[in-house]
């Protein structure tokens, strides 16, 4: 077992584990911890906790530090000078004519290496870019190429539902999402319908189906009727328009053209040798 507490550096990122050493740290804490890319300015979101040596990546690196005024305010200047370096890049490009679209720029806490974030339709030769980047900023240069949905989640926005982008609020990890999914959950198979603003599958399928596994293993003594099956109702027979698997209920269009919301175990899916 070891003691380790789970850090973000930006909000709805991947949570990474540390070691808290001898620091007394609760969740909420800002702290400063040597990563792969550099010095970084971390927030504490998981309290220390103990966890299985399985279950953390070696080697666990540590803390260094508690976040000080002087870090919080050097995390500020950061931040303005992203701004600055983001203008900066984008005239580059343009001057260099490359088919790139620049999304974002970091700096690390130390100001070691700078990180530009940007997408493009395939591979760029931007070897030429980064000498001019390395020539005014002084400094290491990483240009990291991402996707459409790494690009949502930087940039944020709000979703058909209309609240913020799940991947941008709470969402730390992109998980695979498959169309099967959306007939699961008996949604319209029309991508525009189905797809975030990233033009690829809704992130919230992936983490709603787990839902709709549950109720259906839940409900799986009551068979409900296919959608589009026919079906004999109380109030007479017609057409399975819609399931609601959740409420367990089916809406049914009748022959004589009324729409009526009945439960599962009122309804009975005719047979095709019946029809």
């Amino acid at each position: 077992m070891q003691t380790v507490v789970g850090v973000r550096f930006k909000k709805a990122c991947k949570i990474y584990y540390f070691s808290p050493g001898e620091l007394v740290l609760e969740q909420g804490d800002g702290v400063v911890v040597k990563t792969a890319r550099g010095v970084e300015f971390g927030t504490v979101v998981i309290g220390p906790r103990d966890v299985l040596d399985s279950e953390v990546v070696q080697p666990l690196k540590e803390v260094q530090r508690k976040a000080t005024d002087e870090d919080r305010a050097k995390l500020a200047e950061n931040n303005i000078k992203e701004q600055e370096a983001y203008k900066i890049c984008e005239e580059k490009i343009q001057n260099r004519q490359l088919p790139m679209k620049l999304i974002s720029v970091e700096y690390t806490l130390d100001v070691n290496k700078i990180i530009f974030y940007f997408t493009a339709d395939g591979r760029i030769d931007f070897r030429e870019l980064v000498k001019d980047l390395a020539a005014i900023f002084h400094t290491r240069i990483e240009l990291r190429q991402i996707g459409v949905r790494d690009e949502a989640k930087l940039l944020g926005g709000i979703g058909c539902c209309g609240r913020p982008l799940c991947c941008a609020t709470f969402l730390g990890d992109f998980e695979p999402v498959s169309i099967r999914m959306a007939k699961d959950q008996s949604l319209s198979l029309n991508p525009t319908k189905i797809s975030g603003i990233c033009g690829r599958l809704m992130c919230c399928l992936k983490y709603e189906n787990d839902l709709y596994q549950g109720c259906n293993k839940h409900n799986s003594i009551v068979t409900p009727p296919k959608q589009g099956s026919r079906v004999v109702s109380i109030e007479g027979e017609g057409k399975a328009i819609s399931i609601n698997t959740q409420k367990r209920t089916v809406t049914v269009l009748l022959d004589t053209k009324k729409t009526i919301v009945a439960s599962w175990e009122d309804v009975i899916e005719k047979d095709e040798d019946d029809i």
